[in-house]
């Protein structure tokens, strides 16, 4: 087994290693554990969900200003990293938030970026009231696939800004750290190997995106051969992952935020005038898509996503990116969850419709079924 560290975590759990790998030795031979294969079929699917991403080509908005005699605090448009980086945006926004005597805040939103950016917020004292059409288990961030993917937010480079870029170093930190301690007290979150399948060999050299994680956020990862792993593609890379189960985390922070005295409020909002109306002084935005609407921000747009879910699988406990056919399944991922052996493999910019694409269902699960009959 050869070891690689250092290596930056992919923005959809792909591995970025690059050179040619070194042939491999009779010394060297070692198998990867035994893993058991999902038992995918038709006859298993429960349910197929679908959500639709916030996403801002030129990366989240986090800034503050000023809205009359209020503090208007944006914090949204993460795109498929908002599990990921949503506890330190929200600990940057709760840093402007302090900038104001006043200690009443209303959050806009109760998907992942409203919640930890409440809990926040009540740590430095604020009395904090979230307004949201929707509540868990109604959210987007109900919908999504869920793991430590700080860069799935697909930033194009050349939008970004330099101030950015060291919003979202900060950002990943403190997130890092913070859902590391909710391992294993009751949050959903728990570590898990991940592997990545392909038929070339891996390369060692760090993709655009991962150069922008510090250099203390990156894992190792574990590059297994030909004959080395159960897979039915030559090379599997494996690397290990925090894996966040929606249901479970988010009923987590609802609770968390209502027994620090938080209160949530059903409520629909559409122009600046009816946040200014507000009888709070400072208001967080995290409206997520909603904010295109809500204060013109005309560059978020909807990243189309779809979970396949099959019956639940106690025993498999690791997750794959990628298919046994690289040109039939493309780009297809499996994580394992309480409620679900979750299937995906969709990102379609631009499309608003919440109904599943049948055709994406039909590729992902039949990908997904001849990548684990043919498991070892």
């Amino acid at each position: 087994m050869l070891k690689m560290s250092g290596l930056g975590i992919a923005s959809i759990g792909m591995v970025s290693c690059a050179g040619s790998l070194p042939p491999i030795k009779a010394g060297d031979f070692r198998r990867v554990r035994r893993l058991e294969p999902v038992d995918a079929g038709w006859e298993r699917i429960i349910r197929t969900t679908v959500g639709l991403r916030p996403y801002r080509p030129s990366g989240f908005l986090l800034r503050p200003e000023r809205m009359e005699e209020k503090l208007l605090i944006h914090n949204y448009g993460h795109g498929g990293s908002g599990m990921s980086l949503s506890w330190g945006t929200g600990y940057i926004a709760a840093e402007m938030a302090a900038e104001r005597p006043e200690r009443q805040v209303a959050v806009i939103g109760c998907g992942v970026v409203g919640l930890t950016s409440a809990l926040q917020l009540q740590r430095r004292g604020f009395e904090v009231t979230i307004y949201a059409k929707d509540i868990p288990p109604n959210t987007t961030s109900n919908m999504s696939l869920a793991s430590w993917t700080p860069t799935s937010g697909l930033v194009n480079r050349d939008l970004r800004t330099v101030v950015w870029d060291e919003q979202f170093r900060r950002a990943a930190r403190i997130s890092w750290h913070q859902l590391q301690l909710f391992v294993g007290r009751g949050y959903g979150i728990s570590w898990i190997e991940g592997y990545s399948l392909q038929d070339s060999p891996p390369e060692n050299e760090l993709g655009g995106e991962n150069r922008l994680l510090p250099e203390d956020l990156r894992v190792g990862s574990s590059i297994y051969g030909p004959g080395q792993h159960p897979f039915p593609t030559r090379y599997a890379v494996e690397r290990p992952s925090m894996r966040i189960e929606p249901s479970i985390y988010l009923d987590r922070l609802v609770d968390d935020v209502r027994k620090a005295n938080g209160q949530i409020v059903i409520r629909r909002f559409e122009s600046r005038r009816s946040l200014a109306a507000l009888p709070e002084p400072v208001i967080v935005n995290c409206a997520g898509l909603g904010a295109k609407a809500l204060v013109g921000d005309e560059e978020l747009t909807p990243l189309k996503g779809q979970l396949t879910l099959l019956m639940p699988q106690e025993e498999v406990d690791y997750s794959t990116f990628g298919a046994a056919s690289q040109t039939a399944g493309g780009f297809v991922h499996m994580l394992p969850r309480r409620d679900g052996i979750a299937l995906g493999g969709t990102s379609v910019e631009g499309d608003w419709s919440l109904d599943p694409d049948p055709d994406a269902v039909r590729r992902i699960v039949e990908a997904h079924i001849d990548l684990f009959s043919r498991m070892d």
